[in-house]
């Protein structure tokens, strides 16, 4: 049952109606639109927020799978669009769900505050703010945490956990462009300004930022994501659309970047002689996800004990997330880690020959993390919440002594 972000009503309410099956979960929903939020508390300790997002994409699922999303639905704008859950977002919801079950049956061997925070519309990088935003901490109903814990699929082999102590992803920038140049019958050019003609110079200039303004040492990515203009092959539009996305880890290259893509947009509307500045407007942003250096720590030895050889050091990965706006927000440190979602057969095979670039990703139609993975996922955020809760029950004991 895959929605689209910011339409999460039946996930939210699936959820929610699990949450309240479960003793003693306070459960409060509609939090920054569809968010669902469970609240256990079990005696003195630490406060820990879990993080699942719930949303899916506007993909076309072509996995083969019996259980493959058929899903059709009217997204914000009325358009009919197919949805998939091609970020894996099922995972993160099913696994926090069991989570959440093994905990409160295992509260006999903990002690403080479990928060099951279930956030949409994290694929526009918005639902996380929402949520803040619609008072997530400041009702009184959810206590502030003291560590927010997140976790996510990749198509690294079933089995596999990575995680990373510091910078672990990239800020995010999404921009919306628009051109004004001036339309006209395409037989007559001269009395026309062509936008996309002005469009295309600007999206090959654009290129040019990471490779000749950015220090190579630094991690940038600028990528044009779509681009429109007019209806008829005759016809020379008004206008042009853009749309962007820029990413880094460093916060004055993000500026720098964001300074040229102005520079550049407007020198080259400039140059053809348009009669209106360009407009360029966020649409979207979100900050570096940073983990906490202590928190990995303390986590890292539970995970080696547990999964061995199969928890490993991450990356910086160049993907996105918002989930740090939760722990920002809260004055919390933060944690996320990945887990493997592809077919440990396969995903062997394919290094084998070299081409593990083939694997289907992350917003792939043909993304498809094997079942056992929900495994891995429950038995990593359970161990990593026992041993934060066991942790702080040894702070505080600590501290009285």
């Amino acid at each position: 049952m895959p929605e689209l972000s910011g339409m999460e009503i039946e996930t939210a309410r699936l959820v929610a109606d699990f949450l309240s099956s479960l003793e003693d979960f306070q459960v409060h929903t509609g939090i920054g639109g569809h968010g669902v939020v469970g609240v256990l508390h079990n005696g003195d300790g630490p406060k820990l927020l879990l993080r699942a997002d719930m949303d899916a994409l506007p993909v076309l699922e072509n996995t083969g799978l019996s259980y493959a999303s058929k899903r059709v639905m009217k997204d914000r704008f009325g358009q009919d669009k197919p949805v998939m859950h091609a970020c894996g977002h099922d995972t993160h919801v099913a696994s926090l769900m069991a989570v959440a079950k093994l905990l409160t049956d295992a509260r006999g061997h903990w002690q403080g505050t479990l928060i099951c925070l279930f956030q949409p519309s994290e694929e526009h990088l918005n639902g996380a703010e929402a949520m803040v935003n619609d008072g997530l901490y400041e009702s009184g109903r959810v206590p502030r945490p003291d560590v927010v814990l997140a976790q996510h699929v990749d198509n690294d082999p079933c089995g596999r956990i990575t995680m990373k102590s510091g910078p672990a992803l990239t800020a995010s920038s999404s921009l919306a462009i628009r051109i004004f140049g001036r339309g006209g019958h395409g037989s007559s050019p001269q009395d026309c300004i062509d936008p996309i003609v002005i469009g295309c110079s600007i999206v090959t200039k654009l290129q040019t930022i990471v490779s000749r303004e950015i220090d190579p040492n630094e991690l940038a990515v600028v990528t044009c994501g779509s681009i429109s203009a007019g209806d008829a092959a005759n016809i020379i539009p008004e206008y042009l659309d853009l749309t962007l996305n820029i990413r880094s880890l460093n916060p004055i290259v993000h500026n720098r970047i964001l300074c040229a893509i102005k520079r550049i947009v407007e020198g080259d509307c400039k140059t053809a002689g348009c009669d209106r500045l360009p407009t360029i407007s966020t649409m979207r942003s979100s900050p570096a996800t940073i983990n906490d250096d202590a928190t990995v720590e303390k986590l890292k030895i539970s995970f080696s004990s547990y999964f061995g050889a199969e928890f490993t050091d991450m990356e910086v990965a160049t993907a996105s997330e918002d989930v740090s706006i939760l722990a920002t927000a809260a004055g919390a440190p933060l944690v996320m880690w990945f887990f493997g979602g592809s077919d440990p057969d396969k995903w062997n095979e394919a290094k084998a020959r070299g081409e593990l670039e083939r694997l289907p990703q992350n917003h792939s139609e043909l993304f498809a993390p094997v079942i056992e993975c929900l495994g891995v996922a429950v038995d990593a955020m359970a161990l990593a919440a026992l041993t934060l809760f066991a942790a702080g029950q040894r702070d505080s004991v600590g501290v009285s002594e």
